[in-house]
């Protein structure tokens, strides 16, 4: 499976495959690496890429992922080949779209965590909206900066409210 990690400001390509001995046969913008991977759960694992073995954290959900690794937190930006071509596959219509944060359904603002000028990126959470006492963090859906917030803590939402602009 083919992936494209953004991370520190690059991109890289990366490409996985299982093998029958169970490692993990893996190339990075082309170059082969051997990993031998033990997942403790589904949030922890331990990865060996040679002599070296690093202990990872993941937090999050894809696309947009926080790793923990040796006590250095990283956020990177996840996005498998059919993301990448089912996002094309749906056109300037979704890019558009990606240019607003709409609530998800009704309810009350209870967190804003953008202000107007601020970059954001994709799977950032900018705004909490509570209904029926859950709390639904919403995010970004691409990358911008934040042009117009059109709602405030304690406002209550109907569904499909613009809550945030981007440009």
């Amino acid at each position: 499976m083919r992936y494209f990690v953004q991370a520190g400001g690059r991109e890289h390509e990366v490409e996985i495959a299982n093998r029958p001995d169970g490692t993990v046969a893996a190339s990075v913008g082309g170059r082969p690496v051997v990993l031998d991977v033990v997942a403790f759960s589904e949030r922890e694992l331990s990865v060996r890429v040679g002599s070296k073995v690093l202990d990872l954290t993941i937090e999050g959900s894809g696309p947009r992922l926080g790793v923990v690794a040796s006590g250095t937190r990283t956020y990177v930006q996840v996005e498998s080949e059919r993301m990448r071509v089912a996002a094309r596959a749906k056109g300037p219509e979704s890019a558009a779209k990606s240019r607003e944060v709409r609530a998800p359904m009704p309810g009350r603002v209870i967190k804003v965590f953008v202000a107007e000028g601020e970059s954001v990126v994709a799977g950032q959470a900018v705004v909490i909206v509570e209904a029926m006492k859950m709390e639904n963090e919403v995010k970004a859906r691409g990358d911008g900066v934040v042009a117009k917030i059109h709602t405030r803590v304690g406002v209550t939402v109907e569904a499909n409210a613009v809550l945030i602009s981007f440009t």
